[in-house]
């Protein structure tokens, strides 16, 4: 993409959601809230604003990223017929943006066909300039954790029945959250911040989670640590270390012939889980690349949803 359409799209996506950052679809039920009351913790003199691009200049105009995100929002597809489960959806983007589009993502309509209310959760980038730096994300998805929690009456939810699935960085990000859920991350605000972060179960997708060693990715670790982020630094904030003993029951996938994220980072991570005697497991498909599986011989969809909520449902989803 020249810099010309960036600067474009750019204007256009910041103007559009200035316009309307929040709202609903009455017709399906869709809406999107913020996740703060306010402005987001740690943005003393930032000067950010909401701006969205085209993944794609020949792409579908609903396929968007956000380099940007000054107004971290939480998208509520309602399950269309509820079973009390809930998922928060964590998209990627290697920290550099995030790769969501608005109205519900695809995979957000996925789970809710199947009874599940999914939350697409837009949140923060480090490169921004917020005071918890890399810390920002974790803040994000700490707070759409208690917010589910706290409106799950609203929507039909049972408040120990919420998983969160993350995929690519997004996968990192639901990592730590999965690892670091208790860990204080920001000043309680509202009666939320009292409730817990920690998801009931995890899915990572394809996941980013070294960024140190042969596997690390690099784009992950530049924009989460910067340029000059010492090795113990690095190894801080790879997602497979210092798992807890309460980490959640958690279900990783990716394909073999992924060429962006290594499949050694999956690997990396069900070996931690293992290791720290977690509930685990993986999948690994033959192929795929960097997203969902391709579909079958046969013309036939690869069911990876099916097996996430079978280990899901055995751990209470």
């Amino acid at each position: 993409m020249s810099n010309t359409i960036d600067r474009r799209m750019l204007l256009a996506g910041a103007c559009a959601f200035a316009a309307s950052p929040c709202g609903a679809d009455a017709a399906s039920g869709i809406a999107t809230i913020r996740l703060w009351p306010g402005a987001p913790p740690g943005g003393a003199g930032v000067k950010v604003a909401d701006q969205w691009v085209l993944r794609s200049p020949t792409g579908p105009a609903d396929d968007i990223a956000w380099p940007h995100v000054a107004t971290p929002t939480l998208t509520v597809t309602p399950a269309i017929k509820p079973n009390g489960a809930a998922v928060l959806l964590i998209p990627g983007g290697g920290y550099r943006r995030i790769a969501l589009r608005r109205g519900g993502s695809n995979e957000a309509r996925l789970f809710a066909a199947r009874g599940i209310t999914a939350f697409d959760l837009l949140y923060r980038l480090p490169h921004d300039g917020w005071s918890a730096g890399p810390d920002a994300p974790l803040q994000d998805a700490q707070r759409a954790m208690r917010l589910i929690r706290r409106d799950a009456a609203k929507w039909g939810i049972d408040p120990t029945r919420i998983a969160a699935l993350g995929f690519s960085a997004g996968g990192h990000l639901a990592a730590r959250l999965g690892s670091r859920a208790t860990r204080t991350t920001y000043a309680s605000i509202d009666a939320a911040g009292r409730l817990s972060a920690a998801p009931a179960v995890l899915g990572l997708f394809f996941p980013v989670i070294e960024l140190l060693g042969p596997a690390a990715h690099g784009e992950s670790r530049r924009e989460l640590l910067g340029d000059k982020a010492t090795d113990d630094r690095a190894r801080a904030f790879s997602a497979d270390t210092d798992l807890p003993a309460d980490m959640p029951p958690t279900y990783v996938a990716c394909a073999a012939d992924d060429p962006v994220v290594s499949p050694l980072n999956s690997i990396a991570m069900f070996d931690a889980l293992q290791k720290a005697k977690i509930a685990s497991e993986l999948s690994i498909y033959e192929r795929g690349g960097h997203g969902f599986p391709a579909p079958e011989p046969d013309g036939g969809p690869t069911l990876w949803p099916d097996g996430f909520l079978r280990f899901a449902r055995r751990h209470g989803l």
